[in-house]
């Protein structure tokens, strides 16, 4: 069995009041790290019975680009897991 996770974040370029949000709030509620920013996103996983294929990945690719992801806001990266 495989899974294959797609991890959507908004690009860099756009405003992420959500992330800055958490961003303020962890001071706040003691968090004593400082990232020098924060960002949300989304992630969608997608098991398999069995390892993907080459052509399976570019097809879940083409999916990512234009189904679970909004690319004229979002990036998005593919992995793999077994």
């Amino acid at each position: 069995m495989a899974r294959v996770i797609v991890d959507v974040v908004l690009k860099d370029e756009i405003l992420d009041p959500q992330g800055d949000a958490i961003s303020r709030a962890l001071p706040r509620m003691g968090f004593t790290f400082t990232p020098t920013s924060v960002r949300q996103g989304k992630s969608f996983i997608l098991s398999l019975d069995h390892s993907p294929s080459a052509a399976e990945v570019e097809e879940i690719e083409n999916a990512a680009a234009t189904l679970l992801s909004n690319p004229v806001i979002e990036t998005f990266t593919i992995r793999v897991e077994h």
